[in-house]
């Protein structure tokens, strides 16, 4: 089926730390719940950001307990008790997790829910402990059904993508500025989400200021990357300024009428609502060519 006409739709966001990836998350979500979008936000950054950004008051994100920290919940679950077993133990590999948002989700408003996934650190070796099992479980089993959509803001970097939890996924939001770190990162992150088999691939260049195609231009030339081939969009968040002000409640941004970043990430729910079909040029995605750039900018402004 195509991407456009499927009944949901998954997003994972990531990119260099620092560039306003849970910000971004928490204002789309934000627009999506409002426009009667039933929104899954997910928090897999281990810094835990994504409550506070949807508004959740400080003493009560204090007291969100992640998902990876739900030692009776992931017994249940994987058959497991965490930190009581060694290699080897046995795995229910395809854990029954319809009940997870309930139970262990927090309701931000009529529509628009938050899971804290908490991030397990594990080595190269692919260490199959009960706390990654539910992990990534619970991200590839969640099934969408009509009107619902997966936004899944991920920790710095691309580490991620190591454990698959992006597999699933349609399409992913690589954030960065302008700066040359950031969009090397960005590029990188492209590679890997292709590999992943995720088939949109967007570059959101945040805090856009006059001259910013200029500093695009010139990574182009100095790292020889073709952003228009990387991606299937650049799109540009202009600077806001505002954000400092109303940190950490960022999402208050998007009653501002008028302000030029509510009216872009708008119109990048709009993108993501209706994303361009892939079915033509699948084929051609694992050489990241672009068909969508040249409407890029269109959706952002």
């Amino acid at each position: 089926m195509c991407q456009s006409q499927s009944p949901g739709f998954r997003v994972v966001i990531t990119g260099k730390g620092g560039v306003g990836k849970t910000t971004l998350t928490a204002c789309l979500a934000t627009v999506l719940a409002r426009n009667g979008i039933n929104v899954l936000a997910v928090d897999e950054d281990p810094q835990m950001n994504l409550p506070n950004a949807l508004g959740v008051g400080y003493e009560a994100a204090s007291c969100i307990v992640p998902l990876n920290r739900h030692a009776d919940y992931i017994e249940e679950k994987t058959g497991i008790r965490p930190g009581k077993s060694g290699w080897g133990a046995l795995f229910k590999l395809n854990p029954d997790v319809d009940d997870v948002v309930g139970r262990v989700g927090l309701q931000i408003t009529d529509n628009l829910n938050l899971l804290v996934m908490g991030t397990v650190k594990q080595a190269g070796g692919g260490c199959l402990c009960a706390e990654n099992v539910l992990l990534d479980a619970t991200i590839r089993h969640l099934a969408l059904r009509d009107n619902e959509a997966i936004l899944l803001d991920t920790q710095a970097g691309v580490e991620h993508f190591g454990r698959a939890l992006a597999k699933g996924f349609g399409h992913c939001l690589v954030v960065a500025d302008s700066s040359f770190n950031a969009l090397d990162v960005a590029c990188h992150s492209a590679i890997l989400a292709r590999q992943s088999g995720i088939s949109l691939v967007d570059l959101v260049v945040n805090r856009a200021v006059p001259g910013n195609n200029e500093k695009l231009e010139r990574f182009q030339q100095e790292s020889g990357r073709d952003l228009s081939k990387i991606f299937d969009a650049v799109l540009e968040l202009p600077s806001a300024p505002q954000l400092q002000t109303l940190d950490p409640e960022v999402t208050r941004i998007m009653d501002e009428q008028g302000n030029p970043y509510a009216a872009a990430v708008t119109a990048l729910a709009s993108r993501l609502s209706s994303p361009p079909c892939t079915c033509a040029h699948d084929h051609h995605h694992t050489h990241g060519h672009d068909h969508h750039h040249a409407h890029g900018h269109q959706h952002a402004h």
